[in-house]
Formats: structure tokens, sequence, C-alpha cells
């Protein structure tokens, strides 16, 4: 069933948060993105809520959301899901997870002619590598990611630990994010496939020093010691 108003989109699974507007059938109206480093928390409600105004829109307007799942770091992931879940809670909206990496694999491009693999921190020394259809995995600190043929490398959050061409796709990947997150999970949504928010859960690539997974916690892929 197609929601009934704008889509909200939040992603806060890279050191660059994102809000952004969307019509139901997956057009993005409007994204915004900011440098949050580690300090989501400090500025999504309020970058969600500016956003909303400036458009004329009030909460209850909204037809649904759609929530980056990662592959991420444990601070920004649990903020923005947290958030988004909060929001779907209290405005009785439906919500689909799209998972970050497959999203920046899709808006950075990729085909037979020129797969791309995404690469991103775990941690200070570790990275991830995703590759469309397949999970994050992890690669050790001081390793480089074996890339097969024709694969184009995607480097999001690593200047200075990836070679400059794959961080300058990274970027140009992210700037549209937004719209790649929306067409997911608008597809999802007007499918009538959204999430149970009890199941809803983040991809962690990295938890803070001195947390440890829980029985029953919601991390996916976790490494030691965030970035």
């Amino acid at each position: 069933m197609t929601p009934a108003g704008p889509l909200l989109v939040i992603d806060t699974a890279t050191t660059r948060a994102v809000v952004a507007l969307g019509t139901a059938d997956g057009t993005l109206l409007e994204a915004r993105s900011w440098t949050a480093g580690y300090r989501h928390g400090e500025e999504l409600l309020a970058r969600i809520a500016a956003l909303l105004e400036d458009r004329g829109l009030a909460p209850g307007e909204l037809g649904g959301l759609v929530v980056g799942t990662g592959p991420g770091a444990f601070t920004g992931l649990r903020v923005g899901i947290a958030t988004a879940k909060g929001l779907a809670h209290a405005l009785a909206l439906p919500i689909a997870g799209v998972g970050t990496g497959s999203a920046l694999l899709e808006a950075a491009g990729h085909g037979p002619a020129a797969p791309r693999v995404l690469l991103q921190p775990a941690g200070p020394s570790d990275r991830v590598v995703t590759r469309a259809g397949a999970p994050p995995a992890i690669l050790a600190g001081g390793a480089d990611p074996e890339l097969r043929p024709g694969e184009v490398l995607v480097a999001v959050d690593l200047a200075g630990r990836a070679p400059e061409d794959a961080v300058t796709r990274g970027d140009a990947a992210h700037d549209r994010l937004a719209g790649a997150l929306l067409r997911a999970g608008a597809a999802r949504l007007a499918a009538g496939d959204a999430d149970d928010l009890a199941r809803l859960v983040p991809e962690y690539v990295t938890l803070p020093r001195g947390v440890r997974e829980q029985p029953g916690d919601d991390a996916v892929a976790v490494t030691g010691g965030e970035a």
C-alpha cells in the first residue's frame, strides 16, 4: 500500500548525516547533509524539524519513514535508527530500513561492466568491504581489498586511508545517497513491506571500546573500537 504522504529519509551511518524528503513514488524533493562526525545526536532532531518546517509540513502529514541501517559505527547508527523508530512509533507510520552500503553502491553506479566495491572504516585501523548482493566483510588493518577484474573501489569516510580516486567516488556517491535510500524504501513501502519496529536493527561494524554485544542486542556485524 503506497503511503498517503511524503516520506522522511534519515541516515546516520557515516560521518555525514542525511535527512531528506521525497514522494511516496520515490521522487526526491529535498536532501540535506552535514558533517556530524560522531555527534549525530546533537543535531538530528533539530535538522529534521527544520526540514519539515521549511517545506511547510507537520510531522503528522508524513506518510512513512526510510532509515539507513549501515554498515556504520555504533554511535551514529544507534542515534539514527532510534530516532526513526521513535518517530514511526509516535506518529503510527510505516518504516523501511535500507542498507546504507547497498544504497551507496547504487548511488555510485554498478553493473556487469564496472561493479563497485564499497570501502568504509571499521575502527581506527580496520575497514569494511561491501559488494552488491553480499554481506559486509571486515578487512583487517594493513590489508588492502582484493579487487576482482573490472571492479572499481568506492571509499567513504576514508580520506588518507584509501586511494584518492576512490575517496572522490565515495564523496560523489554520498551526494546521491538520499535518493538511493528513498527509492529503495519507497518501493518497499509501496509493496506493503514495512519493517516491524522490534526487528529493525542496525548493521554495526564497530562498538565503542569496553562495550560488548549482548544477547538480543540489535547488533549485526561487530568488531572492536569505534573510529
